[in-house]
């Protein structure tokens, strides 16, 4: 017998004998033990609720909630009806069947400050339990932090299989985030791609549950182009179609995500929304100047952040 089941084997074995342990004690000592034998059943069961409030397990049941995220993206997510019409589309697949046959895999693409990282924090948010620590089953890499030296890249691939083997081992439905995904150094998206195709199985661990999304600034400059040939026509950026490009390949990556850049309203609203988190009233005449500021591209007609909304944060304070 493996020491999982030799825990719970040993548990039951306790609840055999408690009841002829009782009569010999007192009452408080009998309650206290018999509570003791109860929390300690529900802390060593591997669905238990209470080992899911005091300690941390992974979300079993799937309970995402696509109405309450359909609104938390469209209420902070601003300027981005595309990526949040795929983005709800692609969990709603995933997360409604019952054994995926390859897991989710979204790659994120558009300029810095577009709302990439904060739409990947959104769905880790919304995808466990709630009230529940993510830290064990939310796992976001940045290229440039965690994979800093190329000479390393062996060593690198080796750990990235270990780590996302280990993981989903632990939690199917694990989520991994991967930041700066253009400079990843030259080989290491290989150590990655044996768990993203369609498997039953790898070495007796089952990814089809685990979702990968990765974030890049590959691409924005054709992104941008689209949606400038929109604005000039004149046509909404609302009737910008979803093109399916080339960079899904080997059915590898489920989702191309585009993310649109930034016009001056969606800046406003990013200012408005930093000065409600910082505690300050929405004074209009500081979102119009912070917001005018940070719209400068093409210089000669100025339309978009070419920042996003990276810098609000910071232009709110020194604004204040």
């Amino acid at each position: 017998l493996s020491v999982s089941t030799m825990k719970p084997l040993s548990l039951g074995v306790f609840f055999l004998l408690v009841p002829t342990l009782v009569p010999a004690l007192d009452p408080l000592s009998a309650s206290l033990l018999m509570g003791g034998a109860a929390v300690t059943w529900q802390l060593f069961s591997p669905h238990s609720w209470l080992k899911c409030r005091l300690l941390e397990c992974c979300n079993v049941k799937d309970t995402l909630n696509f109405s309450v995220v359909k609104m938390d993206l469209e209420r902070k997510v601003f300027g981005q009806h595309l990526a949040v019409q795929l983005v709800l589309r692609a969990l709603n697949a995933n997360i409604h069947s019952k054994r995926p046959k390859k897991p989710l895999v979204m790659s994120f693409h558009g300029w810095t400050g577009t709302g990439k990282t904060f739409l990947s924090s959104i769905i880790a948010e919304n995808l466990y339990q709630p009230g529940a620590p993510r830290r064990r089953f939310v796992h976001h890499f940045n290229t440039v932090l965690h994979f800093p030296h190329a000479s390393h890249v062996h060593l690198y691939k080796e750990q990235l299989q270990n780590w996302i083997r280990g993981n989903v081992s632990a939690c199917p439905r694990s989520l991994f985030i991967f930041s700066e995904m253009d400079q990843m150094p030259h080989g290491l998206i290989d150590s990655i791609t044996p768990f993203l195709g369609y498997h039953e199985e790898i070495d007796g661990v089952y990814y089809g549950k685990a979702i990968f999304i990765f974030l890049n600034n590959a691409g924005g400059d054709k992104i941008t182009e689209i949606a400038l040939d929109y604005w000039r026509r004149p046509k909404g950026r609302e009737d910008i179609p979803y093109l399916c490009p080339q960079l899904i390949q080997k059915n590898l990556i489920d989702y191309f995500i585009p993310f649109l850049p930034l016009e001056y309203k969606h800046v406003k609203e990013c200012v408005r929304e930093e000065l409600r988190a910082q505690g300050h009233p929405e004074d209009e005449g500081i979102i119009t100047e912070i917001a005018s500021s940070m719209i400068d591209y093409p210089s000669e007609e100025d339309i978009y952040s070419s920042k996003g909304c990276k810098t609000v944060a910071s232009r709110v304070i020194l604004s204040i």
